[in-house]
């Protein structure tokens, strides 16, 4: 749409309609002196995306909500801002709006590779903004905000802690979509505390829910790839950046690994008899975690991705090597989980042995007649969109699912999630589903108001021996944070 039909078009609400057009800027000035810094709308035109909520909200007054975000500079062409994915995430945040408006500039560059967060808007240029839109966030207003006069449109900004950002590459992948591997300067100290420390990430986003960080890893500049004394004037993309496999930066990751503190004593009973920890890791992304497992915590890991290349993109971005103790299948999980319980039976019903799936992983250990895991990590989020951020998928709480997972756990094998309930009632109810096929459950808060780790255990969990009689345990509190040991809750 490149003209603005408001009589038409915007009169009335349409859930889940998604409009985009082109309008004249009203602010917009060709004098030298107005600059990005003194404007934050610049361009002879703007970019105007108009979003009606899936579900509207019900009011006590019968009057919708409107609400405009301003799209933050030169980040126009973020999936964030520029797809209706983006949009829909931004809006299902704000659940008593109806109607979000974003207004942006129209971008030169279709496909920038390097973002610089510029400075903030003061409150008179925010008023001046705000005045010279009126007309306009009126015009895409319904007519129902009008019964008692002119509407109060909620003007909202966007911040987030980024503020330089590089674009490393760009990937299409057969299931999850486009997809961007992405460096990052992080607003703030670094993780020692000290006055020039920069703290920076590297990220995996897809489009399909470009809100949502995939996965992230700590990188920090190799040795001699910046003038010591001159760090903190050096820009993102001066760096030679390598990664740190050592810390979990992913916000729920350290909480899920800390899980393993409840069958600390039966992993150690498993590593004094010769053998490692097994892991099943439902969901590779990055292969932080699987990393993780296998260097610091001595597990045999075993992980399934849908996606072939975003299992590329780790391997070459995220330093996922596979190996004799890290092996890495390409199919859907859930599916997987399928075939290794049907495995589970026949051997049951037959004679045991080695396991065998399809794409080529081998899954079993000639020196164990037991080769059901000892743990099950789950990192899949729904690719339904009109559902939002939201993890597991539906289909991971299945009965049939869930039973199957408990079938390949060891008697003492521990299944942990991590969740993005939709709502505390949505959790609850998963919560009563796990409960017909486990023993006991426990959950960790992650404490980032979004994330919850759910535990559950195949058997009841054993009283915990002492740290100086197991080596697991005192080497898994060497690399997690105590809070997260001590924020584990039964439910």
């Amino acid at each position: 749409m490149t003209t603005l039909d408001a009589a038409a078009t915007f009169e009335s609400l349409v859930p889940s309609r998604f409009t985009t057009l082109n309008f004249p800027n009203p602010s917009h000035s060709t004098t030298t002196t107005t600059t990005t810094t003194r404007n934050h709308l610049y361009s002879p035109l703007l970019r105007v995306a108009v979003l009606d909520s899936p579900s509207q909200p019900t009011t006590t007054n019968n009057s919708p909500k409107i609400a405009a975000m301003l799209v933050p500079i030169h980040r126009e062409t973020d999936w964030t801002f520029s797809t209706e994915a983006g949009h829909l995430q931004l809006l299902l945040n704000l659940p008593e709006i109806s109607r979000l408006i974003l207004i942006g500039n129209l971008p030169i560059d279709t496909r920038p590779t390097i973002y610089n967060k510029p400075p903030p808007i003061d409150q008179i240029n925010r008023s001046i903004i705000k005045e010279s839109l009126r007309p306009l966030l009126f015009a895409l207003c319904p007519k129902s905000v009008f019964n008692k006069g002119l509407p109060e449109i909620q003007f909202l900004g966007y911040e987030d802690d980024v503020i330089r950002s590089v674009i490393v590459g760009r990937f299409v992948g057969s299931c999850v979509g486009e997809m961007l591997v992405e460096d990052v300067e992080l607003e703030g100290m670094g993780e020692f505390g000290g006055e020039c420390e920069r703290e920076f990430r590297r990220r995996l986003r897809f489009r399909r829910m470009p809100n949502l960080v995939q996965t992230q890893m700590r990188i920090v500049p190799k040795r001699g790839s910046h003038v010591n004394g001159d760090l903190g004037s050096m820009s993102l993309g001066d760096f030679e950046f390598v990664l740190d496999t050592v810390s979990l930066v992913q916000p729920y990751f350290a909480p899920m690994v800390a899980i393993l503190s409840l069958v600390g004593s039966c992993l150690e009973e498993t590593i004094r008899g010769g053998f490692r920890p097994k892991a099943l890791c439902l969901g590779v992304g990055g292969g932080a975690l699987l990393t993780f497992l296998n260097e610091q915590l001595g597990f045999e890991v075993v992980g399934v991705e849908a996606d072939e290349v975003a299992l590329s993109v780790a391997r070459k971005y995220f330093g996922l090597q596979e190996g004799k103790y890290v092996r890495v299948c390409v199919g859907d999980g859930i599916e997987f989980i399928g075939k290794l319980a049907a495995q589970v039976r026949k051997l049951n019903s037959d004679s045991l042995g080695d396991f065998s799936i399809d794409n080529g992983c081998w899954l079993g250990n000639a020196d164990r007649l037991d080769d059901k895991f000892d743990v099950i990590m789950v990192d899949l989020d729904s690719s339904d969109v009109g559902m939002g951020t939201m993890a597991p998928p539906l289909e991971f709480v299945e009965k049939s699912v869930l039973r199957d997972a408990r079938l390949v756990l060891s008697e003492h094998g521990i299944l942990v999630i991590n969740m993005i309930p939709p709502s505390r009632s949505f959790y609850e109810l998963l919560v009563h589903e796990f409960r017909e096929f486990f023993s006991e459950l426990y959950e960790i808060d992650v404490g980032n108001g979004e994330n919850f780790v759910l535990v559950a255990t195949a058997s009841a969990i054993q009283a915990a021996s002492s740290d100086t009689e197991n080596s697991f345990l005192t080497k898994l509190k060497l690399v997690i944070k105590g809070a997260y040991l001590d924020s584990i809750r039964k439910i």
